[in-house]
C-alpha cells in the first residue's frame, strides 16, 4: 500500500529522539483522539494503536535541537497531527501511517539549522543554547564565565595594547565593554582586587609609556543587554630598567608632571587613525565608502574655491 500523498509534506526538527520530541509537541489527548479515529472509540484495539504510535518515533537517533528552531518543531508536529487524523478518515491503516511518519520526520531533521558548537575554554554561549527533547528542556554550553589569565610582558617605555575578543559568536547590538585593573604586580582573578579603569571603553584598550606600577591584571567584562557574557584577563608583567640617564629626581619630576586622579590611571581608550580604522574588518561597506567619496567631492570643491578667490582678487587688483 503506497503512502497517501498527505504525509509526504510532514516536516520536524532537529533534535533527541523523535519519540520524545512527540511527547513535548503533541498532547495525550492528539494522538489518543488520532487512534480513535483509526480503530474505535475505546477498547484494546486503541491502545494498541498509542503503543505503536510511541514505537514508530523511538526508532530516531539521540541529538540535539538548536534553540531557535522550536518553533518550527512545533508546527512540523501540528502538521503531522492534522495528516494522520486525513489518513484516519480516510481509513488508512496505522501501521503503515506511523512508520512513514517517522521516517519523514527523520529525513526532514537531517537538514534542519544545526546547533552551534560550544567554543571552550570560556563564556556564556548563549546562541549556542540548545533544546532538548528527551526532557523539553534547554541548556547552554557547560562552560565557566572566567577565561584564562592570559600573559602579556612588556619592556619599560614601550606599549601594551589588550584585545577583548573572544572565539564564539556574539549578538549583533547592545554590547558593551568594561575594564578593571588589580594593581601591585597581582596575578589573580578575584574580582575584588578590582578598580574601574572608567577611560577604557570599547573591545580595545592600551597603556603608553608602560611603568612599573602598571604590573598586574586587567579584566574587561564583555555584557549584552547587562548581562555578563565573558571576563577576560590580562597579566602585564613590565621588564628592562629604567631609561638611561634616569635619575630618582628626574622620575619624581616626571610623576608630578604626568600626576593625575588614581581613577584614570592606567588604561586608556584606543583611538585609532584613519588608516587603522579602514584596515578593520567590514570597515569599507557602502555606506563607508560613500561617506568617503562624499569628503573628497567636499574637499575639492574647496579647494577649487579658493583657487577661484584667488583668481579673482589677482587680476583686479592688476
Amino acid at each position: 500500500m503506497a503512502p497517501p500523498a498527505a504525509l509526504v509534506a510532514l516536516s520536524a526538527f532537529a533534535g533527541a529522539p523523535a519519540w520524545a520530541c512527540l511527547l513535548c509537541f503533541t498532547s495525550y489527548s492528539e494522538r489518543h483522539r488520532i487512534c480513535q479515529i483509526f480503530v474505535g472509540v475505546e477498547g484494546p484495539r486503541v491502545q494498541k494503536c498509542e503503543e505503536a504510535f510511541s514505537d514508530a518515533f523511538k526508532g530516531l537517533q539521540d541529538a540535539e535541537i538548536n534553540y531557535d528552531e522550536r518553533g518550527h518543531l512545533h508546527d512540523s508536529f501540528s502538521q503531522i497531527t492534522f495528516s494522520l487524523q486525513e489518513i484516519a478518515t480516510a481509513r488508512g491503516s496505522y501501521l503503515v501511517a506511523f512508520p512513514y511518519a517517522a521516517k519523514k520526520m527523520q529525513e526532514v531533521i537531517a537538514q534542519l539549522k544545526k546547533v552551534p558548537a560550544c567554543v571552550p575554554p570560556c563564556g556564556f554561549q548563549e546562541l549556542s543554547r540548545r533544546f532538548l527533547c528527551l526532557g523539553c528542556y534547554s541548556k547552554v554550553c557547560d562552560l565557566p564565565l572566567d577565561c584564562p589569565i592570559q600573559d602579556v610582558t612588556v619592556r619599560r617605555g614601550d606599549q601594551a595594547l589588550f584585545s577583548c575578543t573572544v572565539d564564539f559568536q556574539l549578538p549583533k547590538e547592545e554590547i558593551t565593554y568594561s575594564w578593571k585593573f588589580a594593581e601591585g604586580g597581582l596575578r589573580t582573578r578575584d574580582t575584588s582586587f578590582f578598580r574601574e579603569m572608567p577611560r577604557a571603553r570599547g573591545y580595545l584598550a592600551r597603556i603608553r609609556p608602560v611603568q612599573p606600577t602598571h604590573s598586574g591584571t586587567f579584566s574587561c567584562v564583555i555584557t549584552h543587554d547587562q548581562l555578563p557574557l565573558a571576563r577576560l584577563y590580562f597579566f602585564l608583567n613590565v621588564t628592562g630598567p629604567p631609561p638611561r640617564g634616569e635619575t630618582e629626581l628626574q622620575g619624581t619630576f616626571r610623576e608630578v608632571v604626568r600626576w593625575a586622579p588614581r581613577e584614570e590611571e592606567g588604561v586608556e581608550p584606543w583611538k585609532p587613525g584613519l588608516g587603522e580604522l579602514l584596515a578593520e574588518p567590514g570597515a569599507l561597506t557602502s555606506g563607508n565608502l560613500f561617506l568617503l567619496a562624499a569628503a573628497a567631492a567636499l574637499a575639492s570643491a574647496g579647494v577649487t574655491l579658493l583657487a577661484w578667490a584667488f583668481f579673482l582678487w589677482y587680476f583686479s587688483g592688476n
